[in-house]
C-alpha cells in the first residue's frame, strides 16, 4: 500500500498523467475550434477561465490563509496562466495540433528552466538527461516540416515564456503554502483573468453572442472537454508541487505524443474533422520524436521523482 501510494504522489508519474489527458483534450479542442459557435478565440479563453472558479470547492478541504505575499504569487500565477492559454489556443486554432503545439514541448520546458534559475534551487536536480531527451523530443516533433516560422515564433515564444513564469509562480506558492491553499489562490487568479476578459466591450459581445450562437451540442461537448481538460491542469499544478516544474513542463511531451497519435487517426478516419500532413518524411520524424520522449520518460522515472525544490 506504501508503494502504491508513493507512485500515486510521484511527481513524474502524476505529469506523465496528466499531460495525457490535456493531450487529448487538445486534440477535441482542435475539433471544436472548427465549429461554429466555438471559433472565437476570446470567448473560448473565457470559458476556460471561468470553469476555473469550481476549484474554490476546495476551501472546506484544508484551505488557510497563507502570508499575502504567498497569496499574491499564487494569484498571479492564474492571471499568467490564463494569459498562456490565450497564446496557446491561439497556436492550436490557427495551425496544426501536432506541430504548433509541439514546439512548446521544447520552448516551453527551456524557458520554464531558465526562469527557475534565480528563484528556485537546482532547477533539474537529477533529472538532467531525461530533461534534455524530452526537450530534443519536442524540437524534433516542431521541425518535422517546413512551416512559416515568422509567423509562429511570437506566439509561441510568448505562450513558453507565459507557462514558464506560471510553473515558477506556482513552485514558489507551493514552497510557502500546502497545496489547497497555493491551488485556491492559483484559480482566484485565473477567474480574475477570465473576468477581466469582461471588461472591454468588444469583447464582451463576443464572448455572449458567440455562446449564444453555439449549437446545444456543441456547447455540451465544449463542456465535457473543458471537464476533462481541468483535471488534467489539476493534476499539472499538483505535479509541479511535487517535484521540479522544469520536469513538469519536459514531461508535456507525453501530450504532443498524444495529439500526433489523435491527429493521425482522425486525419485518417475522420477527415471532416481536420486534417493534417503526415507524408513520409514528417511521419518519420514524429516518430522519432515521440521514441526520444518515451526514452526522456523512462530516464526521468530511473533517475527518480524530487518531491521539492525550495525556494533560494
Amino acid at each position: 500500500m506504501a508503494t502504491f501510494k508513493g507512485i500515486i504522489l510521484n511527481g513524474v508519474f502524476v505529469a506523465v498523467i496528466a499531460h495525457a489527458i490535456i493531450g487529448a483534450s487538445l486534440v477535441w479542442d482542435k475539433a471544436l475550434l472548427q465549429k461554429k459557435g466555438t471559433q472565437n478565440l476570446v470567448a473560448y479563453v473565457f470559458w476556460l477561465g471561468a470553469i476555473s472558479v469550481f476549484g474554490l470547492f476546495l476551501i472546506p478541504f484544508g484551505f488557510s490563509m497563507p502570508p499575502w505575499k504567498i497569496a499574491a504569487t499564487g494569484f498571479s500565477a492564474g492571471v499568467v496562466d490564463l494569459i498562456a492559454s490565450y497564446f496557446y489556443y491561439a497556436a492550436l486554432k490557427a495551425g496544426e495540433a501536432s506541430d504548433e503545439l509541439a514546439a512548446m514541448g521544447g520552448f516551453a520546458p527551456v524557458a520554464t528552466a531558465l526562469l527557475s534559475v534565480p528563484f528556485l534551487r537546482s532547477p533539474l536536480g537529477n533529472h538532467m538527461t531525461g530533461f534534455i531527451l524530452l526537450t530534443a523530443g519536442g524540437f524534433v516533433m516542431f521541425f518535422a516540416e517546413k512551416k512559416p516560422m515568422r509567423q509562429m515564433l511570437p506566439g509561441i515564444a510568448a505562450a513558453s515564456v507565459c507557462f514558464g513564469l506560471t510553473n515558477v509562480l506556482q513552485k514558489i506558492t507551493f514552497n510557502g503554502a500546502d497545496f489547497i491553499s497555493g491551488y485556491v489562490f492559483f484559480t482566484l487568479g485565473t477567474t480574475a483573468g477570465a473576468l477581466a476578459l469582461l471588461i472591454p466591450p468588444s469583447w464582451r459581445r463576443q464572448i455572449f453572442e458567440e455562446s449564444e450562437e453555439a449549437p446545444p451540442r456543441s456547447r455540451f461537448w465544449y463542456m465535457v472537454n473543458r471537464f476533462s481538460a481541468g483535471i488534467g491542469s489539476f493534476l499539472v499544478v499538483f505535479a509541479v508541487s511535487r517535484t521540479r516544474p522544469a520536469l513538469v513542463e519536459a514531461i508535456s511531451g507525453v501530450r504532443y505524443v498524444v495529439i500526433f497519435i489523435g491527429a493521425y487517426a482522425i486525419t485518417k478516419l475522420k477527415p471532416s474533422w481536420f486534417t493534417e500532413d503526415f507524408s513520409r518524411w514528417v511521419l518519420v520524424a514524429k516518430i522519432a520524436a515521440t521514441s526520444l520522449i518515451l526514452a526522456g520518460l523512462v530516464l526521468a522515472a530511473m533517475e527518480g521523482a524530487t518531491t521539492s525544490s525550495g525556494p533560494a
